[in-house]
């Protein structure tokens, strides 16, 4: 039985793997897949994956790329959810900010440097047209983090995953003021070259278990009620989100990627690009 460590975040993106794993189809292949939840995100799987802490790792597009950019000897392998990630643009349920116009200059509550929420505020910044040099960050690490650094001020705003942080709009704790979708796929799944190198066969496996399970995950009996019990939401947003929600069986394309790097250096989020074949295998 090989053992292949894999890191995500504990959302609802994520439940096709954990299908697999509970229903022994890994093993069937010889295959321990060992799972562990990152509620930090991004950042801190792009740390893991420089550690050789996790092989795998299902993680934002940007994030990734930026830290390729950066030095990470990974690749993406394939893009795991093709629809854009949906951000929710949060603030504090009692405060006085109730447009994005009043964010400006403002400051976004972000779990690391080179998470999501780090690079989509740079994003958010630049599509309102707000100057992004002087952004100051308040880093939370999670979405507990950010509930208290926005109830004692030491954030303004924060942006998460709309539907995983709906629990706390409708307790009353966030108030979402807009949204900011993605301009590209939003997770795709990364492995450290070294493992890649050396166990392409159990990647290819795990790519295709994986598949079959994510191109008929909508159509799984009772998939709506699932999500709802297993992630504590509400069953119409768990329907509104699957409606909005494409996985995906593919790799980013060329045209793609280079779509995606030329808005990244625009941002300043990456400082170079890189070749298709640095980065996609």
């Amino acid at each position: 039985m090989k053992t292949i460590k894999i890191a995500g975040v504990p959302e609802h993106f994520n439940l096709p793997w954990h299908l697999c794993i509970e229903n022994g189809e890994f093993e069937a292949e010889n295959i321990d897949l060992q799972w562990t939840n990152i509620p930090e995100g991004t950042g801190k799987m792009c740390q893991m994956l420089r550690n050789a802490e996790t092989d795998i790792a299902i993680i934002l597009t940007e994030g990734i790329l930026k830290d390729i950019a950066a030095g990470n000897e990974s690749s993406i392998i394939q893009v795991y959810v093709e629809s854009p990630l949906i951000w929710g643009i949060h603030v504090a349920a009692k405060s006085n900010f109730n447009n994005l116009s009043d964010l400006e200059n403002k400051k976004p509550a972000i779990s690391r440097l080179g998470s999501g929420s780090h690079l989509m505020s740079i994003v958010n910044a630049q599509n309102q047209g707000w100057k992004t040099d002087n952004l100051q960050f308040e880093i939370v690490n999670t979405i507990d983090g950010a509930v208290e650094a926005l109830a004692n001020h030491k954030a303004d705003y924060f942006m998460w995953e709309r539907f995983m942080t709906k629990p706390w709009v409708d307790k009353g704790v966030f108030r979402k003021i807009a949204d900011c979708p993605t301009p590209w796929p939003c997770f795709v799944i990364a492995v450290r070259n070294e493992f890649l190198d050396n166990n392409s066969d159990e990647v290819k496996k795990i790519l295709k278990i994986i598949n079959n399970t994510s191109i008929e995950f909508k159509e799984i009996p009772s998939i709506d009620r699932t999500l709802a019990s297993k992630y504590n939401l509400k069953i119409e947003d768990v329907q509104e989100w699957l409606s909005k929600t494409e996985w995906s069986q593919k790799n980013l394309s060329k045209k793609t990627l280079n779509k995606i790097q030329n808005q990244l250096f625009e941002l300043k989020i990456i400082d170079k690009k890189l070749t298709f074949e640095a980065i996609i295998k």
